[in-house]
C-alpha cells in the first residue's frame, strides 16, 4: 500500500509523525466517497424526543447498526482492503476482531475477491461469528479475549505472508471510520458534542479528526465500559483495573492502539466511564423508546449521556449506536430482566395449603385484578413445610409496579401467604 497526500492543510489534533500518513489516508477516503465509498450505507441520523427528553439534552443517533454488517466497522475495513496493491490483495489478508470488523473484513474481501482469515476470541456471541463466515472468510476460534486474538493473527500473517488488517490502529482504518462524523456533521452541522464509544480507538480518533477538519470547536467525548478502562487510564492518569465479562465486549481491548492514544490524549475533551448496569439500562432504552437494536458497545454513549446529565444539559449531543450485532439469547434475557426490574414481571411465592381449589382460587385472584400468569412451579415434596402445607411460584404480569403491589395486595387480602421470590 503506497498513498500519498494531496492536501496542504494540517490535521488538528494530529501527532506530527503521523500527519502525512493521516493527510495521505483522510485524502483517500474522500476520493472513495466521491466513487460511492463500496455501497457503504450512509446510516440515517435520527432524532430521539423521548431519549432527548430524559437526558435534558438534544439527542441525535447515528444508526450504524442498520449497516449491512451490522456496525460501522465496515467503513474502516472497506477503506483498508481497497487501498491494497494487486500483489497484496493476492497474498490475501488475515484480521482479529470481537466480530464487527470480522465482518467488515470479510465481506470487502468478498467483494474484491481476496482470500480472508480471521482470528475471533473464544467466546466471541455466535451470531457475530456465522455472519462472519456466511460472508466467505476462513474464521479461527482462538485466544481468551481481543488481544491474544490479534497476536496470533500477526503471528499467521507474518508466516504466511498475508496482510494484517488492523481493526483500529491504521491511518487508512482511521480515515474510513472519520466517514461516520463527516456524515453526522453533514446532516447536522450545529451539532455541539460527539460522544464516541472506546474500545481500540479507531472510531473516535478517526471521527474525531475528521470532525475537527469541519468544525474546529466541537467537543468531543469518549465512553469506556468502567471493566474496561484502559484508555481512561490513560487520559485520566489511573491505574483502574482491566478485566472482565462486559455487555460491551466490541470495546473490552486491554490495549488500545499506540496511534490512536497518541492521537486521542489531545483529541478528546473528557473520557467517561459507565458501569454493566448503566450499558444495560440504555440497551433496553434504545429498544423500548427508538425501536432499534444495539449491542452493549453501540448503548455505550446513551449511557454515558443518562449518567452524565449536568455535563450535556442543554446541548446539541450526537451518539453513535455503533452496532447491532447482539446474541438473541443475551437479548432475552436483558428484555426479560428489564422487565422485572420495572416490576412489570415478578415471582409471587404463595403458601397454600394442601387442598383440592387452592390453585383455582389464586388464578381467579390474579385474573380479575388484571394479571396474567405466564408460569407456575409446584413445591411439595422439597419442602421443609407441614405436610399439609406446600407452596407454589408463580410468574405472572403486570401493567407497571403499582398494579403488581396491587395484585399482591388482593391475594393477601383473601388470606393468602404472599412473598416476592427474588432468586
Amino acid at each position: 500500500m503506497s498513498l500519498t497526500a494531496r492536501s496542504t492543510a494540517p490535521l488538528p489534533d494530529c501527532p506530527p509523525q503521523e500527519a502525512t500518513a493521516l493527510s495521505a489516508a483522510f485524502d483517500h477516503v474522500d476520493t472513495l466517497r466521491r466513487d460511492g465509498f463500496g455501497g457503504i450505507l450512509r446510516a440515517p441520523m435520527v432524532a430521539s424526543p423521548v431519549l432527548s427528553a430524559s437526558a435534558g439534552c438534544d439527542l441525535w443517533v447515528k444508526l450504524e447498526n442498520l449497516q449491512v454488517t451490522g456496525s460501522f466497522k465496515e467503513r474502516g475495513a472497506f477503506a483498508r482492503m481497497a487501498a491494497l496493491s494487486a500483489d497484496e490483495r493476492r497474498r490475501g489478508v488475515v484480521a482479529a476482531s470481537a466480530g464487527n470488523h470480522a465482518q467488515g473484513v470479510a465481506r470487502s474481501a468478498g467483494a474484491m475477491g481476496i482470500a480472508a482469515r480471521i482470528y475471533m476470541p473464544v467466546g466471541t456471541p455466535t451470531v457475530k461469528v456465522n455472519a462472519t463466515r456466511a460472508l466467505g472468510a476462513e474464521v479461527e476460534l482462538a485466544g481468551d479475549d481481543f488481544d491474544a486474538a490479534k497476536a496470533l493473527a500477526v503471528a499467521a500473517a507474518e508466516t504466511s505472508g498475508a496482510v494484517f488488517i488492523h481493526p483500529f490502529d491504521d491511518p487508512v482504518v482511521l480515515a474510513g471510520q472519520g466517514t461516520v462524523a463527516m456524515e453526522m456533521l453533514e446532516d447536522q452541522p450545529d451539532l455541539d458534542v460527539l460522544v464516541f464509544p472506546v474500545g481500540g480507538g479507531g472510531l473516535a480518533a478517526g471521527a474525531g479528526l475528521a470532525a475537527r477538519r469541519i468544525k474546529p470547536d466541537i467537543e468531543l467525548v469518549g465512553v469506556q465500559s468502567d471493566l474496561f478502562p484502559a484508555f481512561a487510564n490513560l487520559f485520566h492518569d489511573a491505574d483502574r483495573p482491566v478485566g472482565g465479562f462486559t455487555l460491551a465486549e466490541g470495546i473490552a481491548v486491554r490495549q488500545p492502539g499506540d496511534l490512536t492514544s497518541a492521537i486521542l490524549k489531545t483529541l478528546l475533551d473528557d473520557v467517561l466511564l459507565v458501569d454493566e448496569r448503566q450499558i444495560e439500562h440504555a440497551l433496553n432504552l434504545f429498544i423500548a423508546q427508538m425501536r432499534v437494536l444495539p449491542e452493549g458497545a453501540g448503548a455505550v454513549g446513551l449511557a454515558a449521556v443518562l449518567a452524565h446529565k449536568q455535563r450535556f444539559a442543554g446541548k446539541k449531543v450526537g451518539l453513535v449506536l455503533s452496532g447491532g450485532n447482539v446474541d438473541t439469547r443475551l437479548l432475552s434475557s436483558l428484555l426479560l430482566r428489564d422487565l422485572a426490574r420495572s416490576r412489570r414481571l415478578a415471582r409471587f411465592r404463595i403458601e397454600l395449603v394442601d387442598i383440592p381449589g387452592q390453585l383455582s382460587s389464586v388464578s381467579e385472584i390474579i385474573s380479575e385484578a388484571g394479571g396474567n400468569v405466564t408460569d407456575v412451579a409446584y413445591h411439595k415434596t422439597f419442602s421443609d413445610l407441614p405436610a399439609k402445607v406446600t407452596y407454589i411460584d408463580i410468574s405472572l404480569e403486570a401493567q407497571d409496579g403499582a398494579h403488581m403491589d396491587r395484585i399482591q395486595a388482593a391475594l393477601q387480602a383473601a388470606g393468602f401467604r404472599v412473598e416476592l421470590a427474588g432468586y
